[in-house]
């Protein structure tokens, strides 16, 4: 069974920076996608920034230009660089992969797996 185990969360005042990782218990090369989702209270899970295996990123409006996701195969392990945090950044933030397969030409999602989150909370 793949596991995903974030760390790096915690109490930061706003204009601060974390840095969140996800190690895997398996190789990421293995994962089409990588990313981040944050879920606030009441409110839906949302993307905050993905990493495909070639590299190439996307990130949520309201995190361009603050955060960074990045990924480094030999140790398994997926980043998101947290920088100028607001108070609305305040989440619960799930590390996710996932592995693609292709059924009658189109892109599915054959396995999805979530980590159990890290919780980060920004002050004012």
């Amino acid at each position: 069974q793949v596991q995903l185990v974030e760390s790096g969360g915690g109490l930061v005042q706003a204009g601060g920076s974390l840095r969140l990782s996800c190690t895997a218990s398996t190789s990421i090369f293995r994962f089409n996608y990588m990313g981040w989702y944050r879920q606030a209270p009441g409110k839906q899970r949302e993307l905050v920034a993905r990493i495909t295996s070639g590299g190439s990123t996307n990130s949520a409006e309201s995190v361009k230009g603050r955060f960074s996701i990045s990924r480094d195969n030999a140790k398994n392990t997926l980043y998101l660089q947290m920088n100028s945090l607001k108070p609305e950044d305040t989440a619960v933030y799930y590390c996710n992969g996932q592995r693609l397969t292709v059924v009658a030409g189109l892109e599915t999602v054959s396995n999805d797996y979530w980590g159990q989150g890290t919780q980060v909370t920004v002050s004012s």
